[in-house]
């Protein structure tokens, strides 16, 4: 990814509400899943990582965006955003 096509997500994400919520029981299977699926409806997902989570918010964002092959846009103090277009007909096209 470009950092053109990076600063493009970015500027999309900054409207965008975290979906997820990552706590004190840290990053588990379902959380996971549950960010897999939400890939099934959109492209880009903002994710909260709350005070009371010890583990690093990038460790966080790189293992999600491993599992759920996608890809880190950033990551801003607890809060990290992840992109994976649809397959076919992209909502969002990257200049």
């Amino acid at each position: 990814m470009t950092s053109k096509q990076r600063a493009y997500l970015k500027s999309l994400a900054s409207n965008l509400d975290p979906v997820f919520h990552v706590g004190k029981s840290s990053l588990t299977p379902e959380i996971t899943e549950a960010i897999a699926e939400c890939f099934n409806n959109n492209e880009l997902i903002k994710v909260a990582v709350l005070k009371n989570c010890m583990d690093d918010p990038r460790e966080i964002a790189e293992y999600v965006a491993d599992r759920t092959h996608s890809e880190v846009v950033q990551v801003i103090g607890k809060r990290f955003v992840l992109y994976k277009p649809f397959k076919e007909n992209p909502k969002i096209l990257l200049p």
